[in-house]
């Protein structure tokens, strides 16, 4: 009687001991830090002494007063679900492909998909800079080809920081989409056709709703890298152009105002939070109702 309460305990304890050096390194790494920033968001700032302890909403209320504020977090957020919708419809086929193909060029189109991630953001942002830049190569080939007549503009606009953000989230979701789709069953797509479904019903009806998951998860793993991507924006979008994460750097790093930045940088946490928190919410209810 005694050993068979013992043996639960003795496991809840060994599972316990294993999880604690993760646990603490979490703790350490990711708590704490925000703890402390949560903290900072209520201080309020002074020129002199940077930042005064108190506990005032001034910061939170000063982006909700201040429009400026406000249009760079709906620049950030809308470019972030144009990237995610742009994400998910280029990276589903491409997912598709890879989970069902026995092609040996399988592989390639693997490793296509991987190399990007290998980057960096610096990087690739750099080599977008000489692709879309006025002597880059788009526009030189436009030009020799006899399109254009004068170089065009995109660097250090919106289109820029778009095709710069879609170069780096959209390896995310192929492979998102990929885990899942392998685990699909597709005899139920052929046993869809033998009775008769035509295959783009067949998708619809078998495809699509088993794939709900890993649309979920890419969705949300897409929005959140661009909700908060800072290089991308910062070189390919220029000073004109602002989104959040390098508008709160600046108000620490620049400004050395750490309690306006951190309360930006909670803005950020909570509308991310709660975007993502909705659509899983309604993905989920749509999955078990299908």
């Amino acid at each position: 009687m005694s050993g068979t309460h013992i043996r639960p305990r003795t496991r809840w304890a060994a599972a316990t001991f294993g999880l604690a050096p993760a646990m603490i390194i979490v703790i350490g790494l990711l708590v704490v830090p925000l703890i402390t920033l949560l903290r900072y968001s209520f201080n309020q700032y002074s020129p002199r002494q940077l930042m005064v302890e108190a506990f005032t909403l001034e910061n939170y209320v000063r982006f909700f007063i201040e429009p400026y504020y406000q249009e760079v977090m709906l620049t950030t957020f809308g470019l972030a679900l144009l990237c995610t919708v742009t994400s998910l419809l280029l990276g589903f086929p491409v997912a598709y492909f890879l989970a069902r193909t026995r092609s040996r060029f399988k592989s390639l189109v693997f490793i296509a998909v991987l190399f990007p991630l290998l980057v960096g953001n610096v990087v690739r942002a750099a080599g977008w800079m000489s692709f879309l830049g006025r002597e880059g190569f788009l526009n030189y080939t436009l030009a020799k080809a006899g399109l254009i007549q004068a170089p065009l503009e995109l660097m250090y606009t919106p289109y820029a920081v778009f095709v710069g953000l879609l170069g780096v989230l959209l390896p995310f979701m192929i492979l998102t989409l990929q885990g899942v789709l392998e685990g699909i069953d597709f005899t139920l797509v052929d046993a869809a056709n033998n009775l008769g479904a035509k295959p783009r019903e067949a998708f619809r009806r078998v495809v699509l709703p088993l794939s709900i998951p890993g649309i979920t998860a890419g969705a949300i793993l897409v929005f959140t890298v661009a909700m908060n991507s800072y290089a991308t924006p910062l070189l390919l979008g220029g000073p004109s152009f602002q989104m959040m994460a390098p508008t709160l750097y600046a108000q620490i790093a620049v400004a050395s105002n750490w309690p306006f930045g951190a309360a930006l940088a909670f803005i950020l946490i909570i509308v991310t939070f709660t975007v993502t928190l909705l659509s899983t919410s309604i993905l989920a209810k749509q999955y078990k109702a299908r």
